[in-house]
């Protein structure tokens, strides 16, 4: 028989192993990537905390992303997506 799961993260990394899937995707955890220094995509945002040309805030299930740089605009949103542009000069979790 095998092992007993106990934990949520175990639990899901065996239904993402049963499935094949990604375990971010199955734990419905944010995915971001960084095109250079030009666009950000996100994937599994809840929506945006602030917005200016200097700074984006972007609340995850697993925190807040903070972007900076110059210039920042939103290229796309959905509700489950967000593409930003301009000079990203950094990327960061912010602790709340």
């Amino acid at each position: 028989m095998g092992k007993k799961q106990n934990d949520q993260g175990g639990l899901l990394g065996g239904v993402a192993e049963l499935f094949d899937l990604p375990v971010d995707v199955v734990a419905g955890l944010p995915r971001m990537e960084l095109l250079g220094s030009r666009q950000l995509y996100l994937e599994h945002h809840t929506g945006l905390l602030s917005y200016s040309e200097e700074q984006i805030d972007v609340n995850t299930p697993a925190g807040v992303l903070r972007i900076r740089g110059a210039r920042l605009t939103l290229l796309a949103m959905t509700a489950g997506e967000v593409r930003v542009g301009g000079r990203i000069d950094g990327v960061e979790w912010v602790r709340t």
